[in-house]
């Protein structure tokens, strides 16, 4: 399973370089933000699956930066764990009624974080695994796996039902091919490297099959050249 990306916003240095290295060890991949304005860029760039948030940041709080993550559509089921000194209850329950999914206080045991990050990963993959998901009029339904298109089924295989999945989890993000195959196929499958491309076109050619539609659902599934796919409502 490819790396989950771990937003690691503080202003201290050294505490981006310990957490950073720590993560890496555990197999994350740590990026980091100094303030407020930086980790808002960051999220809305590189849309991290989890932001470790100190409450005290330059350029506003990391509550301030909760609260804006959370007003957001976009980004109002990123999971926030709140990494600071402050240790009174009122801060742990103004935090938590923010929003915020967990809360760890400085000092820290590197393992202990590590723990915190899997466990709120977990409860929210959790959540998203019979999520039904929806773009415009296309919905995939886990639990029955049944794919419409304004209400008219698609016929689609198990490969690319999970492919879709996978895009629809992931909008607006570019994977190359080996990321893709980890996410759908798992690390420990050999695939040739067309087999991915040619599951791609069987994608398309699914969505492209109800007629009459008011999106060509077809054209979101799109190549970007020389770094892989995507899934975007945007134009490519």
């Amino acid at each position: 399973m490819s790396e989950s990306t771990i937003l690691i916003v503080d202003d201290e240095a050294a505490i981006r370089d310990m957490v950073g290295i720590t993560l890496d060890l555990a197999g994350f991949n740590a990026i980091t933000a100094s303030n407020a304005h930086e980790a808002h860029i960051s999220i809305v760039d590189n849309k991290p699956d989890l932001v470790l948030l100190d409450w005290m940041l330059p350029g506003g709080s990391g509550i301030e930066l909760a609260r804006r993550v959370r007003r957001d559509e976009i980004t109002t089921n990123l999971p926030i764990i709140m990494l600071t000194a402050k240790t009174s209850e009122d801060n742990k329950v103004q935090g938590l009624n923010e929003g915020v999914d967990d809360y760890v206080t400085k000092p820290f045991s590197p393992r202990e974080l590590v723990a915190r990050i899997k466990t709120v990963l977990r409860r929210v993959n959790g959540k998203q695994k019979d999520t039904v998901l929806r773009v415009f009029d296309l919905q995939l339904d886990p639990t029955s796996h049944r794919t419409t298109i304004e209400d008219k089924p698609v016929e689609i295989g198990p490969t690319e039902f999970k492919l879709l999945r996978f895009f629809l989890l992931n909008q607006e993000k570019v994977f190359n091919r080996d990321q893709i195959q980890d996410f759908v196929w798992g690390s420990n499958v050999y695939l040739e490297e067309r087999t991915i491309d040619v599951h791609i076109r069987r994608l398309r050619k699914a969505l492209s099959e109800p007629e009459n539609t008011s999106v060509d659902y077809a054209k979101l599934v799109q190549t970007v050249r020389g770094a892989g796919y995507r899934f975007s409502v945007r134009p490519a």
